[in-house]
């Protein structure tokens, strides 16, 4: 075999590869380091990643054979991609070309470390390059394989992003127990073919879409507690293959890092281990610029008497750990080889305690020298904000937090891989959520943002930010006194977090929550939720990245907790597109609605065990999202949805199910409109232990009512509309609103400019900012004080919750968040006042 071929890529031929790399979007992921140049063979050295080991690790020859759905074109070649997922995967590959068997069967034998779990692809290579996808043109991520010794994998594409799919498909189905008590395993990651699961609260997971033909099965747990399980699965189709495997937990072992660093490098300068595994920083998802490892999320190293920086960490036993030092990620001021390679280390988690001692060669990439980028930010950036700075070299990637000098300033050098470009953007931003909570001269996702070049000489960039986008001094206004009635016990004066997450918030989850309980509140609400991936056939499971992980949620309870405050579980899916055009976007035949029942089904219960298990008091089900759902169901458009008649009995059947999982209290979210009032209420709402009624109505036909006004339409709405419904049900009441920190939004309707009206969360961040609504800060107050108001004088109202809430940063934007916002400061003086605490 003939080695890998190193090349050195021309800045101009890099620079095509980052256009190409922008332009393919999530279907086709490019290599930036050799794409387009040849593949070759794979080495004979038995190490394929980072530096040789001092001690030999022990490798073993697999064959990978794949198939595929039709013979290459003229002049393409297949080749397999090796990916490394702590730099990014499409940043860092490595390239081998596959030997033809037939006209559709490719093979190539690699040494591979024993006992590792290998990430990897294929890829067309041609006039551009191809990606394999899954069905729906779904993107592969990546196969993996566990090597255990000499072994071949047969493997199966189904199809490529620039050409259909395989039109026959089948099921690969089943459930993951834990080989030592037989108890289900959330959270694990299974993957067959290409396509990739997590397992729910009942290890229960489905693959759907696989081609005819045998595919490697792996169950792989992200944070390395279960023992690795792999098998090869016949798939056929239009058939489901089941599968139930036992995953054997692993045990801890203490690993302390020990790695000496540069002499030059910045005293104080924090050394991150960035790594495969959750608890290294890996996300295991496709986060901004094709980065997967987030800095916040790694754990930092100690600098020692001796210069060396030290971390002991517990790691399972047989873990496969890719790691390597850096600081910023896994691809920015990371280590690399004296060669500008990216650095990648391995090794195998033994079964007993080990010291390992590493020595970082450098952090640069090239020879430009190193840029410091020193800043000054307003004196009134919020108290305990961490300013971070953003690069953009090919697209924006991952924000990195800078170093903190006091008095208002920051720091940041750059060291690598300045080599990759001559001309690169960056920005600055608080608490990591750049395109949000940006420097005014930089906002927005489609900022270029400010621009720097390389030179062989160090450089030293001196910056200041002038104002932070929806950061303003709004003062503080008096609250005028009032007599307030305490509520009785039970009463909910809470806050719930808005529905969309980024693993970035893990950060500042306990500051959130803490802001929450300075707010006087006793309930916290948390939203986590599922992914529609596609709606036929129906894909729904969390997806990370954009879906809080079971590990996640189960500490944000913890968090909470710990707190005093009490915790409901609101879980609530994400679409890729509005809720109500997904609906009208799917099929909703008899087959689909029976699909779609079981998955709701699933959802709940995978909640109803989380909740449980975290020791939250409530769990809501339920949401404005599922009025096509609801017996008599209808569309966005005012249309039919064709829901089953006995949708009220599933629902009614998925709630006893869900009791005998979780028995705290349980709620639905039932949205209230003026139209049609609350009259056609479904009768298995009685079946809950309360109504949590989403409340976002309108209040007044102006724009810019007093609140006097508000307060008597508020007060009216609740006697003739909401005190009968409650009546009829018996229950308790949450009033649950969602009102903007907009102009106009007590009318209830925010313009979407084609006749319809806003959705609420659409001016919730990170969407992009509307700007045909005007921001209104006191409006939003105003509304508050107003519905308060009203409950104040009706013991009946059960609770008051805030929608919406931010967690990571104070934003003082159109969103419904009350973060950091005059709106705020109402909630801080009448919670502590209805729940007696203050009197």
């Amino acid at each position: 075999m003939r080695p890998k071929i190193n090349i050195v890529l021309s800045r101009l031929v890099k620079l095509a590869l980052i256009v190409l790399f922008l332009q393919s979007g999530q279907a086709c992921t490019f290599s930036l380091v050799q794409w387009p140049f040849p593949v070759s063979p794979p080495p004979t050295s038995p190490s394929l990643l980072g530096e040789p080991s001092p001690t030999p690790i022990p490798v073993a020859d697999v064959k990978f054979e794949v198939t595929l759905q039709s013979p290459l074109l003229v002049g393409e070649t297949l080749a397999i991609s090796i990916l490394d997922e702590v730099t990014g995967l499409p940043l860092n590959p490595t390239n081998y070309s596959m030997q033809a068997k037939d006209q559709v069967t490719y093979t190539v034998s690699l040494p591979l470390v024993i006992n590792s779990v290998v990430k990897y692809r294929y890829i067309l290579l041609g006039s551009y390059q191809s990606q394999e996808d899954a069905i729906g043109d779904l993107p592969i991520r990546y196969r993996l394989y566990y090597v255990t010794g000499s072994g071949e994998v047969k493997d199966v594409v189904s199809g490529w992003s620039d050409r259909p799919n395989a039109k026959m498909t089948g099921i690969l189905q089943g459930h993951l127990l834990n080989a030592d008590d037989g108890v289900p395993i959330p959270n694990i990651l299974v993957t067959a073919g290409g396509l990739q699961v997590l397992t729910d609260s009942a290890g229960f997971f489905s693959l759907y879409g696989l081609p005819p033909g045998t595919h490697n099965f792996v169950a792989f747990a992200m944070d390395g507690m279960y023992q690795t399980f792999q098998q090869g699965a016949m798939v056929a189709n239009d058939q489901v293959t089941p599968i139930e495997a036992r995953l054997k937990p692993a045990p801890l072992v203490n690993v302390t890092f020990i790695v000496g660093v540069p002499q030059n490098m910045d005293t104080g300068a924090p050394v991150r281990i960035a790594g495969s595994l959750l608890q290294l920083g890996n996300t295991f998802a496709d986060l901004k610029g094709g980065i997967s490892t987030i800095a916040g999320r790694m754990p930092v190293m100690t600098l020692s008497p001796d210069g060396r920086q030290v971390l002991s960490l517990n790691l399972p036993v047989g873990a496969d750990i890719r790691y390597k030092y850096t600081l910023g990620d896994g691809f920015w001021n990371a280590e690399h080889k004296q060669s500008d390679e990216f650095q990648l280390r391995e090794f195998i988690v033994p079964e007993t305690n080990i010291i390992i001692q590493d020595r970082v060669i450098t952090w640069q990439a090239g020879p430009s020298g190193p840029i410091l980028f020193e800043l000054t930010v307003p004196v009134d950036t919020p108290a305990g904000d961490i300013i971070y700075i953003q690069f953009n070299p090919y697209g924006w990637t991952e924000p990195i937090p800078m170093w903190p000098l006091g008095n208002n300033h920051w720091a940041y050098r750059l060291y690598g891989p300045l080599n990759m470009l001559g001309s690169f953007g960056y920005r600055y931003c608080r608490n990591g959520q750049c395109g949000t909570a940006d420097d005014v001269a930089t906002p927005g996702d489609n900022a270029s943002g400010l621009s720097v070049t390389t030179s062989l000489s160090g450089q030293d960039i001196q910056d200041s930010v002038n104002g932070w986008t929806w950061l303003q001094n709004t003062g503080s206004k008096s609250l005028a006194g009032m007599t307030i009635n305490p509520k009785g016990a039970g009463f909910w004066a809470g806050v719930e977090f808005q529905p969309t997450y980024h693993p970035s918030w893990s950060l500042y989850i306990p500051q959130a929550l803490q802001n929450v309980q300075a707010l006087g509140s006793n309930w916290a609400i948390l939203t986590p939720g599922w992914t529609y991936s596609l709606s036929d056939p129906l894909l729904f499971s969390p997806l990370p990245g954009r879906d809080a992980l079971w590990t996640d949620t189960i500490l944000m309870i913890a968090q909470a907790r710990a707190l005093n405050l009490n915790v409901a579980v609101f879980p609530v899916p994400h679409f890729s597109m509005t809720s109500g055009d997904w609906w009208q976007n799917t099929p909703r035949d008899g087959v689909w609605w029976q699909n779609w029942f079981g998955h709701y089904r699933e959802f709940a219960l995978h909640y109803a065990d989380l909740a449980a298990q975290g020791g939250a008091q409530a769990l809501i089900l339920g949401g404005d999202w599922l009025d096509p759902a609801m017996p008599n169901g209808t569309l966005s458009n005012g249309n039919g949805s064709g829901v089953p008649p006995d949708a009220e009995d599933r629902l009614r059947a998925i709630l006893d199910e869900v009791r005998s999982h979780f028995n705290g209290q349980l709620f639905w979210a039932y949205p209230y409109s003026i139209i049609g009032g609350l009259q056609k209420a479904p009768a298995f709402l009685k079946d809950a232990d309360g109504v949590y009624l989403l409340w976002s109505v309108k209040l007044s036909e102006q724009t810019a009512p007093t609140k006097e006004a508000l307060a008597a339409e508020a007060g009216r709405l609740l006697d003739e509309e909401v005190a009968p419904f409650q009546t009829s049900l018996g229950k308790r009441v949450i009033l649950a609103l969602a009102y903007p920190s907009a102009s106009g939004a007590a009318t209830g309707c925010l313009s979407d400019g084609r006749g319809g009206c806003l959705d609420w969360m659409t001016l919730s961040p990170p969407n992009p900012d509307v700007s045909s609504v005007s921001l209104d800060l006191q409006a939003q107050a105003d509304l508050y004080e107003a519905i308060l108001i009203a409950v104040n004088l009706r013991d009946w109202v059960g609770g008051f919750v805030s929608r919406g809430f931010y967690p990571p940063t104070i934003l003082q934007d159109k969103s419904a968040s009350v973060h950091g916002k005059p709106a705020a400061d109402m909630l801080w003086y009448w919670f502590p006042r209805m729940l007696g605490v203050v009197k």
